[in-house]
């Protein structure tokens, strides 16, 4: 267990500070504050890590996310146990939301501890829910879902075969303890209150200690790179975006110079600034899908992704930006800035509503 020398690197405009080198992927804790550790599990994908947290009880430990349903990862948890809890047992196993890279060992993590999971109902439900592979053949309402929003069919199954193939589908816990908005946790001589944000996952939970300003992000609040948001065909007229940033809005009102301990990427000061970047760029993206479409007339939101994400994707990559591309269309058409039409041939088309 280390504590890592403080470094401060600034972003280009000097207000997004990182105080503290990060772990190695290897076991290694780094101490943020008294009784807060960070730790890193490595994941064999493109984003090649995930965050985790540890908070020191009196008489024990909580543990905040999982890493994924890997074989590495559940080594490197019983190294963490044996070098780090110094015999005091684990106590319960927090985890932000459904996301497998954060709870993807949850099942494992509560049996093998014989500890309780603490989530959000809506995030615990929807992990169940969501449980297992994709149905073959895929029903006939979430075929429909991609084909109106403009993806070819042989694109579809190429997509959902890769998702049936992933190794990483993890086994769901039997039981889990509600967590709800502003609930406290009275963990390690602190206060942690329970702060709900929404768009990224259906009931994300942060955790903030207001007393010494170090709020557990999770997914909702990152340093470097944007939540993924996005509308599927589970729901398909919802709109995420918007619950997003609003409650972005919600975490901007928390104290300037808390320290934010996020899933991904390094742990940072500047809470507000960074809350600006993103509104900023979401506002670019609409900009962008504005300007598609008073050039184009009209456009499915497959062909309004190819604007927004212009580079080749991979199928399952191809299905989070179909996604996020809709989850702008749909954020623009709630606020009265573009129409919806489903035209004789089924698919639907967006334009500039005047």
């Amino acid at each position: 267990m280390t504590t890592a020398t403080a470094e401060a690197v600034p972003d280009a405009g000097g207000r997004i500070e990182y105080p503290f080198a990060p772990p190695r992927p290897d076991g290694e804790l780094v101490a943020v504050a008294p009784g807060v550790f960070w730790a890193r599990m490595p994941m064999p994908m493109q984003l090649d890590h995930i965050n985790v947290y540890l908070l020191r009880d009196s008489d024990g430990w909580f543990i905040v996310d999982t890493g994924l349903n890997i074989a590495r990862t559940r080594e490197l948890w019983e190294e963490v146990a044996e070098r780090h809890f110094g015999g005091l047992p684990l106590k319960g196993l927090i985890c932000t939301h459904f996301h497998y890279d954060h709870a993807g060992l949850s099942a494992w993590l509560t049996e093998r501890f014989d500890v309780p999971l603490y989530m959000t109902h809506g995030e615990y439900f929807t992990m169940r829910t969501l449980a297992g592979p994709p149905p073959e053949p895929l029903p006939e309402p979430m075929l429909r879902f991609y084909l109106r929003a403009g993806m070819g069919r042989e694109r579809i199954e190429e997509m959902f075969a890769k998702l049936r193939r992933d190794p990483f589908m993890p086994p769901q816990p039997a039981s889990f303890s509600r967590l709800r908005e502003g609930q406290v946790l009275h963990i390690g001589g602190r206060d942690w209150r329970v702060v709900i944000g929404e768009g990224h996952s259906p009931e994300h939970a942060c955790l903030y200690c207001e007393a010494d300003r170090l709020l557990i992000a999770g997914d909702q609040l990152l340093p470097r790179i944007t939540s993924n948001v996005l509308v599927s065909d589970i729901e398909p007229e919802a709109n995420p975006l918007k619950l997003w940033l609003d409650s972005l809005d919600r975490l901007d009102l928390l104290a300037p110079d808390t320290l934010v301990l996020p899933s991904h990427e390094r742990v940072f000061r500047g809470l507000r600034p960074r809350v600006a970047e993103l509104h900023a760029h979401h506002e670019e993206q609409f900009g962008i899908v504005r300007t598609y479409l008073r050039e184009t007339g009209a456009a499915t939101a497959f062909e309004t992704k190819q604007r927004l994400f212009p580079r080749q994707l991979s199928a399952v990559e191809d299905m989070m930006a179909l996604g996020e591309t809709i989850a702008h269309l749909s954020c623009l058409r709630y606020a009265g800035q573009v129409r919806r039409v489903l035209d004789d041939d089924g698919l639907y088309r967006f334009s500039l509503a005047n």
